[in-house]
């Protein structure tokens, strides 16, 4: 079974459309999406591609979705490529794109690595798919000469917490020691943010940020290696949830579905220049009681176990990242999913379609 054939989660992109208001503005509009295949930029071109299927020809909303691999794209989208709506770019953001499909309205650089493993094995395409990917849209953006642009960035940017508040605003600063191959990721997101308001101000380009959480979902792929994800497959599999190490630190957690609908709340009504947190009380919890919920699901036990060394480099040295989202509400965007429900209901999905 395909996952966009799953009930569950068509009903999580069902109810994606009924809770954001402003679905009409994207109507017979260009949307480019960089990262199209991960786990947002996947939820993202269901969410869209499954509502033009409800819309006339003129209001459907086009995708210029941009991977770097055909194959990949042709796995995970049969039902969407080959229409007239998608459009499909086998590339590599780090090089310029040459010979764009269409002009944009909208622009989304949603492509990164973004768990433990690649982090430590890529660093380099790491850094440099925010870095130079970053740089190559507001290029194109600024060539155009319109449209907004919407970088996806990561609460690890404030680097680890110094003690001094609980939840980070937009405008804190934690500590964050650049001279470690972990640093790649964080400052790839410090200096892309830089750089979208380098373009704000020399070319005039109408750009903004959204910063997100540690983000799971029926989307996650196989080898993903963040540690909730690892949680949902062990509880996929019915095996005991493994954890390596205490389990104290304490993270803000998002459902994909909430992730994107801030994406979108963001894009379409974010002011220019802006960072936003997303975030949720109820989802800020530490990784021991991420395990637990996985594990009580599963009815499994969790256990301890050493990282590998890959492991190891790849982990995020902060030990309590909590964002604070006001900012985020105060545009209308609220979180549907708790950990616990939309935990449970991901192992469920991802149990029915048989995929990891």
């Amino acid at each position: 079974m395909e996952l966009i054939e799953n009930q569950g989660y068509l009903g999580i992109l069902r109810q994606l459309h009924a809770d954001f208001p402003h679905w009409n503005w994207l109507n017979g509009k260009t949307v480019f999406l960089s990262g199209a295949t991960g786990l947002l930029g996947s939820f993202l071109m269901d969410a869209l591609m499954l509502r033009n299927q409800s819309l006339p020809p003129e209001d459907r909303c086009r995708v210029i979705a941009v991977g770097r691999n055909q194959a990949a794209a042709e796995k995970r989208f049969p039902q969407w490529m080959g229409r007239e709506e998608m459009c499909f770019v086998e590339q590599d953001i780090i090089a310029p794109v040459e010979n764009l499909p269409g002009h944009p309205d909208y622009w989304i650089h949603a492509a990164s690595t973004s768990h433990n493993y690649a982090f430590a094995m890529e660093p380099i395409n790491t850094v440099l798919s925010n870095v130079l990917g970053t740089r190559n849209i507001l290029d194109l953006v600024s060539a155009q000469g319109n449209g907004r642009f919407l970088f996806v960035s990561s609460g690890e940017v404030y680097g680890e917490n110094r003690g001094d508040m609980e939840y980070f605003k937009e405008d804190y600063c934690g500590y964050l020691d650049c001279n470690t191959l972990r640093a790649g990721y964080p400052e790839a997101k410090r200096l892309s943010e830089a750089m979208c308001q380098a373009y704000i101000q020399q070319n005039h380009v109408d750009a903004m940020i959204i910063r997100l959480p540690r983000c799971y979902g029926p989307t996650m792929q196989a080898n993903d290696s963040k540690a909730a994800a690892q949680f949902i497959r062990c509880g996929v599999n019915r095996e005991n949830i493994v954890l390596k190490s205490s389990g104290e630190q304490r993270f803000s957690f998002a459902h994909v579905s909430d992730a994107v609908c801030g994406i979108l709340w963001v894009l379409l009504t974010g002011e220019t220049g802006q960072a936003y947190n997303l975030g949720d009380e109820r989802s800020d919890l530490m990784l021991k009681e991420v395990a637990a919920i996985a594990a009580d699901y599963a009815g499994t036990a969790v256990v301890f176990d050493l990282p590998s060394d890959v492991e190891r480099r790849g982990y995020c040295p902060a030990r309590k990242t909590l964002l604070d989202a006001e900012k985020l509400r105060r545009l209308g965007w609220a979180a549907r999913y708790d950990v616990k429900t939309g935990l449970c209901e991901t192992v469920r999905i991802l149990r029915e379609i048989n995929q990891l």
